[in-house]
């Protein structure tokens, strides 16, 4: 029988990048609560009909995977999380204390051609802060994006947040003889501008109706990176992001303004700074979207973060840690058919104990379970031979350095433990 192949644009995650994803969760989660934000998550199956309310023509149409359920009522495995929320939303929101920090991490899916940095399934961290409206509110999110680049291992030299506003950008394209209505053929024209060449955007600028006047006045305007400073929301926006110690990892620029429908107010997204990578992350303000489903206003500021991107990024700047898959502190080899036993003991009484155990399920020699416990990273080994049982002792060696001590029995837990805070020394 051929070999199963993975459905394309997913990932298996053996121990090793399991251990990756794992470590990308902690200091996801570390950066939430360390600003005070609450974990939630939604369902992975929602009605078609949530994300065709605000999410775009291009999401729903040519990015979701949907299928029909047995009542014919059309199902989305999620593309994204911020529908969701709105939903729960509201459901609840009169009963939540103001405001409302919460956070996410889960899988996602979107049918697109896998790529570098893009698959159809991934796993994306959403954080979002509800009932402020205020630029203070918009920098606390961008800091916090900050924040995780800090502790993941990546300085303002790898990479940078971008920051617009919609309004700001509203007032500009306005005052270059664009109206309302094609406010958002143009938004996509400009979220296009980096991902196409300056030869092929401007055939998309022409196929679109943008005439030769407006098309200078757009690139003078994408070209201009001090509007800022006369735009009252990101002026404060700058300053609240210098006062919370993130100003060195954001900067303005009129280029972005994100591809979603339902973006109101500031916009932001983070590349690498080599600008090599696809986003690492996007967001920005959403203030109508929970009125939208049915619930009452709500204004709201959040980002989504993939990890797919990220995990290109970390490993690009040397960043990403070393790290054990094997979480076992201790390893018990089998020394032989008549110390079974007393091994098993042992290492139900270090479980007991609070340690992580692994043992040796079989007997054979010596050498051969230590280079597996070695290959595993096991720092440390119990070992219990006929000697040790007779004595009611216990050797315990350290893996690391190959030092070997014997005690009694009644000791090992205590000795282990501070082994383990021990740095190890040849």
């Amino acid at each position: 029988m051929p070999t199963i192949l993975p459905v394309k644009g997913t990932r298996d995650f053996f121990p090793e990048e399991k251990a990756f994803q794992r470590w990308l969760y902690e200091k996801i989660r570390e950066v939430s609560e360390q600003f005070g934000y609450q974990e939630f998550d939604g369902p992975f199956l929602e009605r078609l009909d949530l994300y065709a309310a605000k999410s775009g023509d291009e999401l729903v149409q040519e990015q979701s995977f949907v299928f029909p359920d047995r009542s014919g009522e059309m199902i989305a495995l999620r593309p994204e999380l911020t529908p969701s929320l709105a939903r729960m939303l509201a459901t609840r929101s009169k009963s939540l204390p103001r405001p409302i920090r919460w956070w996410s991490y889960g899988p996602f899916w979107r049918y697109e051609r896998p790529q570098k940095g893009r698959s159809r399934e991934f796993f994306q961290w959403n954080i979002d802060l509800l009932g402020v409206d205020t630029p203070q509110a918009d920098a606390e999110i961008a800091t916090i994006a900050a924040a995780f680049f800090k502790s993941a291992g990546l300085s303002p030299n790898d990479v940078r947040i971008k920051v617009n506003n919609r309004r700001l950008a509203d007032a500009q394209l306005q005052s270059i003889g664009f109206p309302l209505d094609r406010r958002l053929n143009i938004f996509r024209l400009i979220d296009r501008r980096v991902k196409m060449s300056p030869q092929e955007w401007e055939e998309y600028a022409k196929e679109i109706g943008v005439d030769a006047t407006q098309l200078a006045g757009l690139k003078d305007l994408l070209a201009d990176r001090l509007a800022w400073r006369t735009f009252e929301e990101l002026a404060e926006f700058f300053e609240a992001v210098e006062m919370m110690g993130a100003g060195d990892y954001v900067e303005y620029d009129p280029t972005v303004v994100r591809g979603l429908d339902y973006y109101t107010g500031t916009v932001f997204e983070a590349y690498d700074a080599a600008g090599e990578e696809r986003a690492i992350l996007g967001g920005g303000r959403y203030d109508n979207l929970v009125a939208d489903v049915g619930g009452e206003p709500l204004p709201g500021v959040g980002f989504a973060l993939g990890d797919v991107v990220t995990g290109l990024v970390i490993e690009k700047y040397g960043a990403r840690p070393s790290l054990r898959s094997n979480p076992a502190e201790v390893f018990i080899p089998t020394f032989d058919q008549p110390s079974l036993g007393e091994a098993l003991r042992l290492a139900s009484e270090l479980r007991t104990a609070g340690l992580r155990v692994e043992w040796f399920p079989e007997i054979t020699r010596l050498s051969k379970q230590f280079k597996y416990a070695d290959r595993q990273g096991i720092p440390l080994a119990a070992i219990l031979g006929p000697d040790e049982i007779q004595a009611d002792q216990v050797a315990i060696k350290d893996l690391r350095t190959g030092k070997q001590v014997t005690i009694p029995r009644s000791e090992v837990s205590a000795l282990i433990r501070e082994l383990l805070k021990e740095e190890p020394k040849a």
